[in-house]
This record gives structure tokens, C-alpha cells and sequence, in this order.
């Protein structure tokens, strides 16, 4: 075997904290101290290449800082279970105070198979009929429901989508049990993966049956939203959260998953600002890659003043206009996604779409390893 003895730092420094990135020569390192050993591992994580120079111990395991894979802090195999992941570890030896790393006797990184997220597969509209999807974002108590206005006027766009032969499929996020985002993008833009880290990694969050519908089945879309002290509801806000990752696609791949499908909106509420609303939704769905026909949005507001909840109830409820307008609304949605799909015209991909019309500058190893390309190990 061929030595190559690196010197990569005194063992003062290096024993300040249990975990450090080094670099050595053109290899990232995770170096880890603990009971007075230190272990050496490659830095890039199997995942999607997390930094696990900049993650934490677990014990006898380092835990990547982006979605929490561990591998042991000195022979680099997966957690119990999943040992057959594996990352490089190298002999390390300590002299005159030095920390020394052999980089030729590294082993071998290995990647346990796993199989690919449903939501990965390649996006291919399936023949059939226009497909329209409701979202209602209203927050209740499922077990005790009470009328919902926007509710109300999206069932009523659905229906007319179903008149007009197109599928129809209605999500309702107050039923589904789905995680906050959890903030990877803010530890890096690599971190915040198409599917979403949290769908992959966690089989029980709902959020899938939203992304699926969006990205995969849907040639057009309705979000309905009540307005919540000016804004639109909560669960609007959790949900297009979670939607960064779509977005993100743009930035890090420039891969756009939407493509030739319309976006619309119903907004009611008992008090205004629905221009304010309405603006939020059009600016956010538009980075998402949403197209909208003339008039994408219907509204409906009674004012500051008027506090009497059941009488603007009563008002949604019987108004044979705010149904009317629901319903043209469906239509508008539709002839504008027959339209592109008959064309198919929107790019896959779009340069400067994302991060405002900015190239994302990566080092180099961060890319080959996001790629899950490691030549130098």
C-alpha cells in the first residue's frame, strides 16, 4: 500500500472541536476528536454531498448538518442498519504534536441501493383529459367543520371543470399531515432537494399529495385561501414553503418541473387587502413557473368594518355572482392549459430563472459530489 502522509493541522487546533472541514491537498476532510482520538472521514456526504466537516457527533457518529445521515467518525460505514453506506475513511497518526493523514490508503465509498422517490421520476404528461386541481388552504377543525367561503367557491369551480369533461381532483391541506419546512435551503442551496428532503425522508408527511398533483398530474391549478389578518392563511404559508424546493430545481439544476399548467386563485375574506393577497400568490406561483390566464383570481371582501361573520356567510353563500365567477374562472384556467398543452412550448430547463437572474456560483467539489461524483476517492 502506498503512503501518502499528509500533515493537516496541529492537534491543539484540531482538538478544540469535535468536528472540523479540512482541507488537505484537493480532498475535503471530516476530522473528528473524541476520548482523545481523532478519526479522519471524507467530507462529502452519500446523500446529496452535505458538508460532514460542519455537522456534529452522535456519539461515535458524525451527523451530516443537511439530513442527518451518520457515519461513523472513524471507519466512515452508515449507522447501524445501514452500514453498506459508506464514505472514505483514512489512517490518521499523531506526531510531535502533528495530525497526520494517510490519503493513499483511503477505502472505498459504497452506496447502499435505494430506490428512487416516486416524485423523481420523469415528468410526462399522461394522455387524457384537461386535469384540474382545487387547493383549499382553509384552516379547521376537521372533526367539527363549519362553512368555509372559499371552500364554497372552489367546489363550485370544480364543478364546472367536471361539466366541461376535465378530471378534477380537490386537496385539502387541513387534512393532510405535513411537516414545516425545516429550513434547508438556509444551510445551503444544494441542501433544499427536488423531491423535498422531508418527503424523502420521511414516508408519514403528506406534503406528496400536493407536490405529485402539481408537478406530475395536474395541467391546472386553483388555490382557494381565506385572508387571515391581511394575508392569506396559514396553511397557504406552510404549504408554499414547502413548495421551495420546486423552485429551487431552477436555481441549483436549472430544471423547470413546471411546465405548460395554469395557476388560479379564489380569495375571500372578511376583511380587505385582497390586492395584497392576491399579489403574494401571483409573485410566488409565477417563480414556481405557473402561467395564468386574463383575470386569475376572483375575490371577495366585505370590509374593515363589517365584523358580522355570519351575515358575510350568508352573503358567499347565496351570491349566484361569486359562483358565476368561480366557474368562468375554472374555464379561464382550462382554455389556457389546453392551449399549452396542445403546444408543449415551455422550456425544461431556462437560463436565469433562478436567484433573480443570477448564476450560483459553486466550488467545484461541491457540484461533483451533489452529483454524486467522487473521482478522487
Amino acid at each position: 500500500m502506498t503512503d501518502d502522509w499528509v500533515d493537516i493541522g496541529s492537534t491543539d487546533e484540531l482538538s478544540k472541536k469535535p468536528v472540523s472541514k479540512v482541507l488537505s491537498k484537493t480532498r475535503e476532510l471530516a476530522v473528528s476528536f473524541k476520548d482523545g482520538t481523532f478519526g479522519v472521514i471524507s467530507n462529502a456526504c452519500n446523500h446529496v454531498g452535505g458538508p460532514l466537516g460542519e455537522g456534529r457527533l452522535d456519539g461515535e457518529y458524525i451527523n451530516c448538518p443537511w439530513h442527518n445521515w451518520k457515519f461513523h467518525r472513524c471507519t466512515g460505514l452508515g449507522e447501524p442498519g445501514f452500514e453498506e453506506d459508506a464514505v472514505p475513511s483514512y489512517p490518521v497518526k499523531v506526531e510531535g504534536g502533528r495530525v497526520l493523514v494517510n490519503l493513499a490508503a483511503g477505502t472505498k465509498r459504497t452506496r447502499k441501493p435505494h430506490d428512487p422517490h416516486p416524485l423523481a421520476r420523469k415528468i410526462v404528461r399522461e394522455p387524457g383529459p384537461l386535469r384540474l386541481a382545487g387547493i383549499s388552504t382553509t384552516a379547521m377543525d376537521e372533526a367539527n367543520p363549519r362553512f368555509s367561503g372559499s371552500d364554497h367557491l372552489l367546489n363550485h369551480a370544480l364543478e364546472a371543470a367536471k361539466k366541461r369533461g376535465a378530471e378534477t381532483r380537490m386537496i385539502r391541506l387541513s387534512e393532510l399531515k405535513f411537516r414545516a419546512c425545516e429550513g434547508y435551503y438556509s444551510k445551503s442551496a444544494l441542501a433544499c432537494t427536488w423531491p423535498c428532503s422531508i418527503t424523502q425522508m420521511d414516508s408519514a408527511d403528506q406534503m406528496d399529495r400536493v407536490y405529485e398533483a402539481m408537478v406530475h398530474w395536474a395541467d391546472a391549478i386553483i388555490i382557494a385561501s381565506p385572508i387571515r389578518w391581511g394575508a392569506a392563511s396559514s396553511l397557504y404559508f406552510k404549504m408554499a414553503e414547502r413548495l421551495n424546493c420546486v423552485q429551487n430545481a431552477v436555481t441549483i439544476r436549472n430544471q423547470v418541473l413546471i411546465r405548460n399548467k395554469v395557476a388560479g386563485f379564489i380569495i375571500v375574506g372578511g376583511q380587505d387587502n385582497i390586492q395584497g393577497v392576491a399579489g403574494q400568490m401571483l409573485g410566488f406561483f409565477a417563480e414556481l413557473g405557473f402561467i395564468f390566464p386574463q383575470f386569475p383570481y376572483i375575490a371577495h371582501s366585505r370590509g374593515w368594518s363589517h365584523e358580522d361573520m355570519e351575515r358575510n356567510v350568508e352573503v358567499v353563500r347565496d351570491s349566484q355572482e361569486l359562483a358565476e365567477g368561480a366557474e368562468e374562472l375554472a374555464k379561464r384556467c382550462l382554455d389556457l392549459a389546453e392551449q399549452l398543452v396542445a403546444r408543449d412550448q415551455a422550456p425544461a430547463s431556462i437560463e436565469r430563472g433562478g436567484r433573480k437572474a443570477f448564476d450560483l456560483h459553486m466550488e467545484q467539489s461541491k457540484i461533483a459530489a451533489h452529483a454524486k461524483v467522487t473521482p478522487t476517492e
